[in-house]
């Protein structure tokens, strides 16, 4: 298991706490809480090792097609691929977004 703790600037602020996925599903699940800060702090723990160049390419990516909110993004993943993590992603903060 590893550990990966990143930090993005965040260029929007939403309100409130969503889940995407479930840890024993065999991908991932995640968590996302809103706050009013200037940043998205990524916590992540993952099967795969040395994978931080992953995570950092993906939220790099994502960075430059959607605006990312402010917060703490909590990520237990379990092999999931590139496509899944954004999907799950994605999923937590349209479900802030609307609530």
């Amino acid at each position: 298991m590893e550990k990966i703790t990143l930090t993005v600037p965040a260029s929007r602020t939403l309100n409130g706490k969503a889940l995407a996925g479930v840890v024993g599903s065999g991908d991932m699940e995640v968590l996302f809480t809103a706050d009013q800060s200037q940043t998205l702090t990524i916590d992540i723990t993952t099967s795969v090792d040395n994978s931080r160049g992953r995570w950092e390419a993906l939220f790099n990516r994502l960075q430059t097609v959607s605006s990312l909110p402010a917060g703490k993004l909590t990520i237990h993943d379990f092999g999931a691929t590139p496509g899944v993590a954004r999907i799950r992603i994605e999923q937590v903060f349209e479900e802030v977004s609307y609530a």
